[in-house]
Formats: structure tokens, sequence, C-alpha cells
């Protein structure tokens, strides 16, 4: 049926218009069939390979950074774990040399004292032994162990409990990051699935009670953050670890801040309503 009878008498072709909606449809599915072919970007196109001269043994190494242009920034978690488009940055944060294995995260890295570099020299240099080349990308086990080698650098040169709750804390992150990869429905990964929930949690505890410390023995900024920072992310932990009155305290040191933001505030007030409703679920 043409719809368009009688528009004839204005000059006007009106065939093949019995459709009305044909060219919306082939509109819509190509553009579906565009979003379908667009490419996810590699890994490897976020990254850089910056020269750093080590601070231990002064030679200089090749350190895989983050391209701060190209990433895309999504929603944190709950605990400020920061998320990116594509990309896990949290496995690019530290460097490692390769001929000494002095290795710390990079806002650390640079930073030792004689003293410092002495012990390093002594417990870590001495003993270290190169794993050969390095891979394009990291895989989760990789960036682990890259942060565990920075930890255990830090426990060497005696650095602040800061820096450890820091590194800790980030670690368990990467464990979060790898459970998210693991696919559910693999009954083959359970026994990983379930080391990495331990070792999640235990990292996770380790950060806790280093922030506990840190914050009685250190002045702020720490590790990059102001105090109305660490309160929230001490209130989310406590909240985590169902301490309560830790968790109240640090929130109520927020909301009375004048420096804390108002979405700092939003945040810190949300987390107060979820731990009433805990306490009171508890008590039902």
């Amino acid at each position: 049926m043409n719809l368009f009878k009688g528009l004839e008498k204005f000059g006007l072709k009106t065939e093949g218009t019995e459709n009305l909606f044909e060219e919306e449809k082939r509109t819509n599915a190509s553009t579906e069939q565009g979003e379908a072919k667009e490419e996810i970007p590699s890994e490897e196109s976020f990254l850089l390979e910056k020269s750093v001269r080590c601070t231990v043994c002064d030679k200089v190494f090749k350190t895989k950074m983050i391209k701060n242009g190209r990433v895309k920034r999504l929603e944190p978690d709950f605990d400020l774990r920061p998320r990116f488009m594509y990309i896990d940055t949290l496995k690019y944060d530290v460097a490692s040399c390769p001929n000494c294995g002095y290795t710390a995260m990079n806002r650390y890295f640079e930073h030792l004292s004689s003293v410092q570099i002495k012990l390093i020299k002594e417990k870590i240099c001495a003993n270290f032994k190169p794993t050969g080349e390095e891979p394009a990308v990291y895989d989760y086990d990789t960036a682990i162990n890259r942060y565990k080698l920075a930890l255990f650098n830090t426990l060497v040169k005696k650095g602040k409990a800061s820096e450890k709750a820091y590194t800790c804390l980030k670690i368990s992150w990467l464990y979060r990051g790898k459970l998210e990869g693991m696919d559910e429905k693999d009954a083959s990964l359970e026994q990983e699935r379930r080391e990495c929930l331990e070792q999640q949690e235990a990292f996770y505890n380790q950060a806790y009670e280093g922030f506990l410390k840190a914050v009685s023995t250190e002045m702020f900024p720490m590790c990059g953050m102001d105090q109305t920072t660490v309160d929230y992310l001490l209130a989310v932990m406590s909240k985590h670890f169902k301490r309560y009155d830790t968790a109240s305290k640090c929130i109520s040191r927020i909301m009375s801040t004048s420096s804390a933001s108002k979405k700092m505030k939003d945040r810190a007030f949300d987390l107060k309503e979820e731990i009433i409703r805990e306490i009171k679920d508890s008590k039902a």
C-alpha cells in the first residue's frame, strides 16, 4: 500500500516508501555492526617504557609505565581501589631493577638513605638472581610477585609502616583483580580461587593493621593521601573486619572536617548507613 498516495500532485516521487521505518532499521543494523567491529585496545597499547637509574646499583634499566593520556578512569571500588577501562594500572606501579633486585613502588623508588642502600645491598643484591627478560605485559601473578619483592625490600630497608601497609593493600587489590578475571563456573579453578581469596584477605588485614599503626606514628600526607582519604579507607576496612567503633570514629572525623569534599562526606554518610544496617542485622 502506498501510504503517500495523493502527493504526486506536488511533484514528489513516493515509490518505495511502503515501510516508514525501514531506513531506521537499516541505520540501527549498521550501528550495531559498527559496535560489534569495534576493537578492544591491547594492554600493550597503554604502556610505554621509561629508562630509570637504579638508586642502589646505579645501572640504567627499562620499566613499564602507563600512558596517562590513554587511560579512561572508571568509578573506583568501595575502598578506593582505582579502576580504568581495558587495563588494571595497578600492575604497573612497581619499578624493579633486573640487575640488583632493588624494587619499590614508583613513588618510593628514588628515595633511599645511605643506610637503606647499604641494607639492600647486603640482604637483597648479594643474593638476587635475575629472572630473564620481562613479558610485554604483566599478568596478575607477575604483578603480584613484583609487589611482594617491593614489600620484602621495604622490610629490609626498614621502611615506614605506611609504605608497607600501602604495598599490602595494593597486593590485596591485585588478588581481587585476579579473582574478577576467573570464570566462576570453571570447577578446575576452585582451588586457585580459594587460595586467591585467602591471600587477598591476609594482605588486606596486614594493610589495615599497618595503616592503624601509621596514623598514630606518621605525619600526613601519607602515601600521597590526605587524612580524610586515609580516614575513609580505614573506615571501609574497619567495617570489613567488623570493627565498628573504629569505623565510626573515622567517619565522625570526616563529617566534622571542613577540608573533606562533599563527595567524600557523601561516601562517609553512605558507609555509616551500611554500618547501622549491619549492626541491626547482626542483632536481629
